[in-house]
């Protein structure tokens, strides 16, 4: 197979042991993050905190102005990914300060490893799994010279995870069924270099209904990766999103509704 370097940023997820610290601080920033569930009222009856905690939502309180601070990265770098992030805030009822300083719920570094990621909504507020002298998103494959539409395409995408989107590929509303040995012989060598595991958890595996607030599957979306037709049964391919599609910008303006 044709190895085509498909970068594809990892899930950076809550441990399981600090999941309820999470859904704590999810809470306490948006009341709509609470658990939709109806809990039993017989005697004797309970919910578990960390059960609440898996369904509790990751939103940031609608309006919000989050703070933005860069850890390390040239005036290029610094001022390519404050362009670019700003086209979420056209659709969202969010806003971007930048060099927010220290108290910045996201912090941006270019150097923290050769991958791409970004902390998925409140998680970032987490101290346990992004301490605060420590990046809540990383650009590892993004200079000075890297093409203006990839800049593009991996920015939005980060920062459609920092705003609480999930992978399009593991929507459970999503139609793509694997051709599991191509892709373990695809994901397993470079440039990712994964392991079964981090396959299985970053391409394979679909979240849960409970997980998000899922729209039908959107081939179009930015948080959607090109992935080629040999590792897809059936052998269609997911076309190079570079760009938010009306999918984007419905969802994002009705999890960040602005005032009419």
């Amino acid at each position: 197979m044709e190895k085509l370097n498909l970068y594809l940023c990892i899930d950076r997820v809550v441990p399981m042991q600090h999941k309820v610290k999470a859904a704590e601080l999810a809470r306490k920033e948006n009341r709509a993050n609470e658990p939709r569930l109806k809990i039993p009222s017989s005697a004797g009856v309970s919910v578990h905190p960390a059960k609440l905690a898996l369904v509790t939502g990751k939103k940031w309180q609608n309006g919000k102005t989050l703070g933005i601070a860069f850890l390390d990265g040239s005036q290029t770098q610094k001022s390519k990914v404050q362009g670019k992030a700003q086209e979420w805030c056209t659709f969202a009822n969010i806003k971007f300060k930048f060099n927010a300083g220290a108290n910045a719920e996201i912090r941006i570094s270019f150097q923290a490893d050769p991958g791409s990621w970004s902390g998925v909504g409140t998680d970032c507020l987490l101290p346990d799994a992004f301490p605060k002298d420590q990046p809540t998103m990383n650009f590892g494959w993004l200079t000075d010279d890297t093409d203006d539409t990839e800049y593009r395409r991996v920015v939005v995408h980060e920062f459609g995870h920092a705003l609480g989107a999930i992978h399009e590929h593991q929507n459970p509303k999503g139609g793509i069924k694997w051709n599991l040995p191509a892709v373990y012989a695809y994901f397993s060598g470079p440039p990712n270099n994964w392991s079964k595991d981090e396959i299985d958890f970053n391409i394979v595996q679909k979240y849960s209904m409970n997980q998000l607030n899922a729209t039908t599957y959107d081939r179009k979306s930015i948080m959607l990766y090109s992935f080629p037709p040999q590792l897809i049964i059936g052998g269609k391919g997911t076309p190079n999103n570079t760009d938010l599609s009306t999918g984007d910008k419905a969802f994002i303006g009705k999890m960040y509704p602005k005032k009419k």
